[in-house]
């Protein structure tokens, strides 16, 4: 009896030292409370202040001639002459293509003579009706016969003209696309015709822009395999939003003297606004956008709030807040995914 009292004594003993030792254990392991966690968010921030933003608005544009025409013939006919080389320079109204044009002239050749012959008739008739030798119906009848040969004739010149393939302006031909003795059609394309000195730039810029830019305002672009920069002015600006892509469409004339330009290029537009004195620019990366709106975080008594902002220009860099934030405001520019509101954080580094 007693050797059992003892051997219980001990056992307990044992039980009681262990809990001892794994409590100690505990407690020299467990980290000071909320101490672990702020070592875990370390951000770095930015310190709001304003500046001066020359605002630039970047846009893709294609290179226009400034004139160009598909040069097809108005009537069916057959090819008899070519007077152009391709890619050459013409003035406005050179002879380019002659078509058939025989069987026109030989309708025209015989309208002539039916008219003169009419005329002739009628020269007799006015004779007899004065000593009352013929009805004035029967002169007004001839009369007739002679404007009608005389309309004919002009249609006939008319269709005359629609053989021969003129110049509309002066420009560059381009290449080719029949031969001597072919078959035409007002369908078919037998070369083009462009105008390359100015050229034409049509780009599009976002809607909020749209008060932004003017007539006569200067752009800069380049195009690939080309480093220069060229210059431009905007004459012309679409009066309605596209509706798709919520774009104004905008168009600059380009000198291009040198002809080293070409239509159908793709041109990298730039357009510098009016600067902006008192801007509110942040880096790029402490915005964070969503499905509805896009938001920063900021420090609060040292703790993570979120604000919804506007955003208006940008550069490689920074981006400008229009409206949620305030001078001295101090933005989180790293470690945001972490964050939740009203989470604590530790500055590394502040801007």
């Amino acid at each position: 009896m007693r050797s059992n009292k003892t051997l219980s004594t001990v056992l307990m003993f044992v039980v009681l030292a262990s809990a001892a030792c794994t409590s100690k254990k505990d407690k020299t392991q467990a980290p000071p409370a909320g101490k672990g966690n702020t070592k875990q968010n370390q951000v770095d921030a930015f310190v709001v202040k304003t500046s001066m933003l020359d605002e630039t608005i970047y846009a893709s544009g294609t290179l226009q001639s400034n004139e160009e025409v598909e040069l097809k013939p108005e009537i069916t006919g057959r090819i008899t002459n070519i007077f152009f080389k391709e890619g050459a320079q013409v003035q406005k109204g050179q002879l380019l293509i002659k078509l058939y044009d025989g069987d026109i002239k030989a309708t025209l050749q015989k309208l002539a003579l039916q008219q003169q012959l009419a005329k002739t008739t009628l020269a007799r008739q006015e004779s007899l009706l004065k000593i009352n030798g013929i009805s004035q119906q029967d002169v007004d009848v001839t009369a007739n016969q002679v404007s009608a040969f005389g309309a004919d004739i002009e249609f006939n010149k008319a269709q005359l003209q629609k053989t021969e393939i003129r110049a509309p302006f002066s420009g560059t031909l381009g290449l080719r696309n029949v031969s001597e003795g072919a078959i035409v059609s007002p369908t078919t394309i037998m070369t083009t015709l462009q105008q390359l000195n100015p050229l034409k730039v049509d780009f599009a810029v976002p809607e909020k822009y749209s008060n932004a830019v003017k007539v006569n305002d200067d752009i800069t672009f380049n195009v690939a395999g080309d480093n220069e920069n060229h210059k431009g002015r905007i004459y012309a600006i679409d009066p309605k939003i596209d509706l798709a892509t919520r774009t104004l469409k905008l168009r600059a004339l380009v000198p291009n003297g040198d002809g080293k330009l070409l239509p159908g290029a793709f041109a990298k537009t730039t357009i510098s606004l009016k600067g902006i004195p008192n801007a509110i620019m942040i880096p790029s990366q402490a915005v964070i956008p969503g499905t509805r709106d896009k938001k920063v975080i900021i420090a609060d008594k040292g703790k993570a709030k979120f604000v919804v902002v506007e955003t208006g220009a940008r550069d490689e860099n920074l981006i400008q807040i229009t409206s949620g934030l305030q001078v001295g405001d101090t933005v989180i520019t790293s470690g945001i995914l972490q964050l939740r509101p009203g989470m604590p954080f530790n500055y590394s580094k502040v801007q």
